[in-house]
């Protein structure tokens, strides 16, 4: 494992985290729907664990990446933006052990393999960000960020995968996963709330 690969992922993470942070407290709506909603922290997640040379990699960098996305998002609310520590760090700290690290490694795997398993496995990626989403919710009230969701859900299921039948299962589940993402969104925001 490279500690240049680990140290560029923990210092872009804590660029993405910061940036969205200030991009929520910006005034523009589309600014913090783009920091806030989870097409972006997803496609990240998403595209780090395409890009690593193997499974142990993929988790690694994902998980120290997020890790150090949320302690930037969280450290600059406090100490930039004065509003104080958040509790939620904690369990965002948690899903970066254990939630974010089998995200990376699903896609890892799924974009190298072909069939309907790999397929289901980026259609659910691509759900969560279509659940908890500008597009099912209220896309007219956020028109920007429901742009982002369809886009970054079509890489997800149309341009990740390494294999055509790969891509076209995923593309054909991606409805149906939307449904229990949702429900797992809904579980995390009450876990959460």
């Amino acid at each position: 494992m490279s500690a240049r690969a680990l140290t560029a992922g923990a210092l872009g993470g804590a660029l993405a985290g910061a940036v969205a942070k200030a991009a929520d407290e910006s005034g523009p709506t589309w600014a913090a729907d783009l920091g806030s909603y989870p097409a972006a922290w997803v496609l990240a997640v998403a595209l780090l664990g395409r890009a690593a040379p193997g499974t142990r990699e993929a988790a690694l960098r994902a998980g120290i990446s997020f890790a150090a996305m949320s302690v930037a998002y969280y450290a600059w609310a406090a100490l930039v933006l004065g509003f104080g520590w958040n509790r939620l760090l904690a369990a965002w700290l948690l899903l970066s052990a254990t939630a974010v690290p089998a995200v990376a490694v699903a896609v890892h795997r799924a974009t190298r393999q072909d069939g309907a398993v790999p397929g289901a496995l980026l259609a659910g990626a691509a759900g969560i960000v279509l659940a908890g989403g500008a597009v099912l919710g209220n896309a007219a009230g956020h028109p920007v960020q429901a742009v982002a969701d369809v886009l970054v859900a079509g890489l997800l299921v149309g341009v990740l995968p390494r294999r055509g039948r790969t891509r076209l299962w995923a593309t054909a589940l991606l409805v149906p996963a939307t449904w229990p993402a949702g429900l797992g969104l809904g579980v995390l925001a009450a876990v959460l709330g």
